[in-house]
């Protein structure tokens, strides 16, 4: 558990930006990660080239869908659970980069309510 604030004290705004930093350094190598893993996917099991691998797991993170048609059985299964986990993941490390953000917001309306 990460060491935030008191409830009484005041988030001054460096903290609040090292605790943004904080998360941002863990959730951007997990995002690295996970790209990796879709582009070696695509490009091994699917066939594509590694450019177009890098596409088509960029699109399914972004949660457009994959650009390239598949055409092995075993690229469509990975396509599909590929899919499905970057869309739990993505909401996951977006909740997470948000938690500072929110923090701030909480302690400034709990501050306006004393």
């Amino acid at each position: 558990m990460e060491n935030y604030t008191h409830a009484r004290s005041h988030i001054l705004p460096k903290s609040f930006w090292l605790h943004f930093g904080r998360h941002l350094r863990v959730a951007v190598p997990l995002l690295a990660l996970s790209l990796g893993a879709g582009v070696c996917g695509y490009h091994f099991i699917e066939g594509l080239n590694w450019i177009d691998a890098l596409f088509n797991a960029s699109m399914i993170m972004g949660g457009m869908g994959p650009a390239n048609e598949l055409h092995t059985v075993a690229g469509k299964m990975f396509a599909s659970i590929y899919a499905l986990y970057s869309g739990l993941f993505l909401i996951a490390v977006t909740g997470y980069l948000l938690i500072p953000f929110i923090h701030r917001v909480l302690k400034k309306l709990e501050s306006q309510k004393n």
